[in-house]
């Protein structure tokens, strides 16, 4: 075994044995995913489970960012956080619970909310951005800076009973090739007002979880211009086509967009409700 898997030491052939062992991962596959850097907007909902997952997978360095701390009400679906993490910023909570689950992974805490002044910056440190925020601005925000600095951006949504998975690869499609414009603000209620599953973002932040594995290791085929529904009370999953649009403003043939915007004023947000909070 020792020889097999050279440079890993006991312990992580033990951790990650189960995993070594599939066709097309083996130790080169373990290898690629101790060093993929993995970007998550988002430790809610969605995040909180992809993060456990891809820690529990040895993703080497995982940066989360989220400006909120942990109240009562996101403890019925955001596992990453605790009782006793109550009041503490999301960032942290997160990192503690990381470091519990596999210390192999490095942990960086991007404590701010998201915006076209420092989104770019951020992500170019990290190979994938996993897309967990719940309202349109930040979604917005995320997949153009994620096309224009060629990053893949694994989207999903939930919405009561549903969710929603794809994945944007720069040059296969966006978000705006699907949505060109977001809903008229009001038109679709938060969380909050509408209320959610606690164990459907479960399922769907563990499928994101499972695409950026694909990503990393080049394995399968992954949700790219095709979008994944689920409903829960249904228990059914369908796919939809989700092809790139040539007339697309930000990745058609004649693009309009080629820089970061105001994504509050496109979403017809006034700027202080534009908080990047997560599901």
């Amino acid at each position: 075994m020792k020889g097999t898997y050279s440079g890993f030491t006991d312990e992580q052939i033990r951790r990650y044995s189960r995993q070594i062992v599939l066709p097309g991962v083996g130790g080169k596959g373990q290898r690629k995913l101790l060093e993929a850097k993995v970007f998550l907007v988002g430790a809610g909902g969605l995040g909180s489970p992809a993060a456990v997952y891809l820690a529990a997978a040895g993703v080497g360095k995982l940066g989360i960012c989220d400006s909120d701390h942990v109240d009562l009400s996101n403890l019925q679906r955001q596992i990453l956080h605790h009782t006793h993490d109550l009041g503490k910023p999301k960032v942290v909570s997160a990192a503690e619970a990381i470091a519990d689950i596999n210390p192999d992974v490095e942990v960086v805490q991007h404590p701010v909310r998201l915006s076209s002044e420092n989104i770019l910056d951020i992500i170019t440190d990290y190979d994938i951005v996993l897309e967990g925020s719940d309202n349109f601005p930040t979604k917005y925000l995320v997949n153009d800076a994620c096309f224009l600095a060629g990053k893949p951006n694994v989207h999903a949504g939930i919405f009561r009973f549903e969710g929603q998975v794809t994945v944007f690869r720069p040059g296969k499609g966006c978000l705006r090739c699907i949505w060109p414009a977001p809903p008229p603000p009001g038109l679709v209620p938060s969380c909050q007002e509408a209320g959610v599953l606690g164990a459907l973002p479960g399922i769907v932040g563990a499928i994101q979880a499972t695409e950026v594995i694909k990503l990393i290791l080049g394995l399968g085929e992954p949700l790219v211009g095709r979008m994944l529904l689920f409903d829960a009370l249904r228990m059914e999953f369908y796919t939809a086509r989700c092809n790139q649009r040539h007339d697309c403003a930000l990745c058609g043939k004649n693009p309009t967009i080629k820089e970061l915007i105001d994504y509050e004023q496109f979403c017809g947000i006034p700027s202080e409700q534009g908080q990047a909070a997560a599901m």
